[in-house]
């Protein structure tokens, strides 16, 4: 991305190509030499680190500002979970069950997206942690709307390359979970969480606990698949230890359809959503 500078001050870019074209002498060759930002070791320093950081957090925030995305639908879920059609090659039994949230994972986004059009692509615009599995569902179920979706990679030592679905210019890549999470946040105007591993359970509960302890504005949270979530957690066991309020159930909702979460975004502030307690 390139940006034409506001004041009469030479451009930093033009300088960094300039350097490339002085002399070579044992000065300008020694590290030393090298103009700050464009010198990858200096960089990566483990003192840069607060640098580094910042800059993980601009680079995202800018670039979705200059595209003019407003608000978004989080959709966390599980790497490992296969489109029903390739189920046969799943690992274990259960994820071949699970399958069935990709197709839902993917019209979900569909339907949102579908939504998010009628506002220019700038609100509501779906982001996904940009690999396989449910990731994958959900970009491409805004492709199936015409529509654009975020994706936020993540380096990892296995995996992980973006699905082929994320918009291009929305599509990046973190090397700090942490700031990642924040990202996936920052917009958030509802969070749709499928079945997954310990990454889903880690961006779960950092959501819930934003909402819980006030730290972030409570949005719509919705769970797909009650029999797995319960399967996996006793949501009532917590409430009854006292680790949590009888309240904090009434953050978030299951749901098993594309069309019942849809239904409870839009209505999620009537009476009888309020009311409602999951598990009960």
């Amino acid at each position: 991305m390139s940006r034409k500078t506001q004041h009469p001050l030479r451009d930093a870019g033009e300088d960094r190509s300039k350097a490339d074209e002085v002399p070579v002498t044992p000065q300008t060759q020694a590290p030393a030499y090298k103009l700050a930002f464009n010198d990858f070791d200096f960089m990566c320093r483990e003192d840069m680190r607060p640098v580094r950081l910042q800059l993980e957090l601009l680079k995202p925030e800018l670039m979705l500002n200059e595209y003019g995305v407003q608000s978004t639908i989080v959709l966390f879920g599980g790497a490992r979970i296969p489109e029903p059609a390739k189920k046969d090659g799943a690992r274990t039994e259960t994820l071949a069950d699970l399958s069935r949230f990709y197709d839902e994972a993917r019209e979900f986004a569909r339907l949102m997206t579908l939504k998010s059009n009628e506002s220019g692509g700038r609100e509501g615009v779906i982001v996904t942690g940009g690999g396989p599995g449910v990731m994958e569902a959900g970009n491409r179920g805004a492709v199936d709307a015409g529509g654009v979706s975020i994706g936020l990679n993540i380096v990892l030592p296995f995996e992980q390359a973006p699905n082929e679905y994320v918009t291009p210019d929305l599509c990046f890549n973190f090397h700090y979970f942490a700031v990642r999470k924040m990202h996936f946040l920052m917009r958030a105007k509802a969070i749709c969480v499928f079945p997954g591993g310990f990454g889903t359970m880690d961006e779960t509960f950092e959501a819930l606990t934003l909402i819980q302890t006030g730290r972030m504005e409570r949005v719509p949270f919705l769970l797909f698949g009650r029999e797995f979530w319960q399967g996996i957690i006793n949501w009532d066991a917590l409430a009854d230890a006292g680790t949590i309020s009888a309240e904090d159930l009434d953050l978030f909702r299951f749901v098993e359809t594309a069309d019942e979460a849809v239904d409870l975004i839009e209505n999620w502030g009537a009476p009888s959503v309020r009311e409602s307690v999951p598990g009960r």
